[in-house]
């Protein structure tokens, strides 16, 4: 949600951080600005819609300047509109602000500055941390490190805040708590941004700036205090970002460009985790929290949206496969339900973002507990990476597209190899089976090469669906989990109302929506439910409903019945989840692409959603 850029240099940072709001537009927004310096004063262009329409008005007046502050804004106060885009600046013009997060106690900070005269133009709440710091810097006699202490222990939320100071054109500010942000350190110049994507064109060297800490940059030197305006110090890193992966390379879409790259990205958050002879798995991330992962006596899943759905598969393959008590929670839910959490619960954090606010706050509570954290996210030096005890990278690499594809197979990777390690050291699978499991999965990879061979063929099924209001998806077992994943990628992104239900559900209540205008989309492999769900396609054909059954090679009691079928390759059930959900993706892609819709940028959605 929302995205922050911020150049300071010998260019023109206008064109620049324009630039890096277009990188930024996977995020999710609805409108964007940027700031300067220019003739001793703070100039602002805002504009409600998308980044080309800004980036054209800027174009347009001729916007220029050696230090800027963009910012791309997603609705939470006030509607979109010119006046409410950021960035905003105080009462008597001397700083300006773009702000990512939400800002909780900013009705009464509001009353109080209106008190003593602030004028407030929007209806957002991040402008009340303009006038805020103007007035504190009154008060600090203009030290803005001081000030700026005190403002960060005066806001209450989640907060990224990038500072211009008309006193101080040649140096950029900012604070940060719970919201991320990165320094990018170049020649003669230097680079902010909500991640890595503005900022791979320029630099590989960058700063994870953290919670409570303030940032003075200049164009050839930075400084980083803590709460306690202490200089500290930190390590650079190395930002595992290549321009290849935040461009399309062809496709339409990075939606479908990451649907496609799924045989490597799997492959990729495997590779050095299995033994080459598959007798075992391998993870290093957990090594000195490996006898509390073991010998948890529960694990805990938390995440949400897709990530939440692969949490919901790993409760099936680890109860099966560790025999151990397993939950999964909503994260948004799971610490307003008072949650009973015992000292030694392993809870795995699953995030694409790795910058989930709701995720996070889940993780505080559970940690506040003692249950070890074990992370599962995308983004090396994310906040959940951070604040884990240990955990795996799934190494899918940026992920534009917001409807999350390649993010949710390497999640589930992952978290198939974490079962599989934990089985291993229990004892509850025989070598034997850790080995056919690890051949299973290893050749998981060119088994979704071949699924995706069947695209034109999900086409043509697509078109079928081009005028429907609504669907259902139903699936048994582990892939219940996988319905209701394949029903969340087809409302994101066609904006067809559509439902995902376990299938021993139907009949009590989904059924009564089955006609002929409400196709159903069923998974049926041969697993141990097939049976019962050949039974289900027999009850949705008897209402004169359609059906699109995912089926395994050679199902002819199926085809037989169903409307269209999609025939995929066989492997253990467990594994299935990887193999079913490809089709699934194809068919919400293709579905949204003759609709016409906006496949990579749907309304009103975030790629990283980084507010509860």
């Amino acid at each position: 949600m929302c995205g922050i850029v911020g150049y300071i240099g010998d260019k023109n940072g206008i064109d620049i951080v324009v630039k890096g709001l277009q990188r930024l537009e996977y995020r999710g927004y609805d409108s964007a600005g940027v700031a300067g310096i220019s003739a001793g004063k703070i100039q602002i262009v805002k504009k409600n819609g998308r980044v080309d329409v800004l980036r054209q008005t800027v174009e347009d007046v001729k916007f220029s300047s050696h230090v800027g502050i963009g910012h791309t804004r997603w609705a939470t106060h006030g509607e979109p509109s010119d006046i409410n885009a950021h960035p905003h600046i105080s009462h008597k013009g001397k700083v300006a602000i773009v702000h990512n997060g939400i800002i909780e106690n900013y009705l009464s900070l509001k009353k109080e500055l209106q008190k003593k005269g602030k004028v407030f133009l929007s209806e957002t709440d991040s402008e009340v941390i303009a006038h805020l710091l103007e007035e504190v810097l009154e008060n600090s006699a203009g030290d803005m490190i001081a000030a700026l202490q005190i403002v960060q222990r005066t806001l209450v939320g989640a907060f990224a805040v990038v500072i211009l100071s008309v006193d101080e054109p040649n140096l950029i500010y900012a604070i940060k708590k719970g919201t991320p942000l990165v320094l990018g350190i170049g020649k003669g110049e230097n680079f902010l941004a909500s991640d890595g994507t503005p900022l791979v064109q320029y630099t590989k060297s960058v700063i994870y700036i953290g919670d409570g800490e303030i940032l003075r940059l200049s164009a050839n030197d930075f400084q980083i205090y803590n709460s306690d305006i202490q200089e500290i110090s930190h390590a650079t890193s190395v930002l595992e970002m290549e321009m290849s992966m935040i461009e399309k390379d062809g496709y339409a879409h990075f939606m479908l460009k990451e649907i496609y790259e799924q045989p490597k990205t799997i492959l990729d958050s495997m590779r050095g985790r299995i033994a080459a002879d598959m007798s075992e798995v391998k993870l290093g991330g957990i090594n000195n929290y490996a006898p509390q992962l073991y010998n948890a006596n529960r694990y805990l899943f938390l995440a949400c949206g897709t990530s939440y759905h692969a949490g919901m598969v790993a409760r099936y393959v680890f109860e099966q496969l560790c025999r151990v008590s397993c939950e999964v929670d909503v994260a948004s839910e799971f610490r307003y339900r008072k949650p009973v959490i015992h000292a030694g619960d392993a809870i795995f954090a699953i995030s694409q973002s790795g910058e989930t606010a709701d995720t996070i706050v889940a993780i505080e509570e559970a940690k506040h507990h003692g249950a070890n954290i074990f992370g599962i996210c995308n983004v090396v030096g994310s906040t959940i990476s951070r604040v884990s005890h240990e955990g795996a990278y799934t190494h899918a690499g940026v992920e534009i597209g917001v409807a999350s594809t390649k993010a949710f197979t390497a999640q589930l990777t992952v978290l198939y190899l974490f079962a599989l390690k934990i089985a291993q050291s229990k004892g509850t699978l025989t070598p034997a089976q850790i080995k056919q499991y690890c051949s299973e999965l290893h050749a998981i990879p060119d088994q979704v090469s071949e699924i995706l061979a069947l695209s034109p063929q999900i086409l043509e099924i697509s078109k079928s669906l081009k005028d429907i209001h609504s669907m259902l998806f139903l699936g048994r077992g582990v892939q219940f989990p996988i319905a209701l994943e394949g029903a969340l990628k087809m409302k994101e992104i066609t904006y067809i109302h559509a439902e995902g239900y376990a299938a021993g559900e139907m009949k009590h209540g989904p059924i009564a929506l089955i006609d002929e205008f409400v196709p159903t989309v069923i998974i049926a492999i041969k697993d141990s439910n097939y049976l019962k769900v050949l039974s289900n396609i027999k009850e949705i054909k008897a209402r004169k409903g359609k059906v699109i059954a995912i089926v395994n090679k050679g199902d002819d009691d199926i085809k037989g019945i169903a409307d269209f079928c999609i025939e995929i390759p066989e492997t253990s059930e467990l594994l299935a989840p990887l193999l079913t959900t490809i089709p699934l993706q194809l068919l919400a892609y293709h579905t949204a692409n003759v609709r016409g819709c906006d496949i990579d940028k749907p309304r009103n959605l975030a790629k990283s959603v980084t507010v509860e």
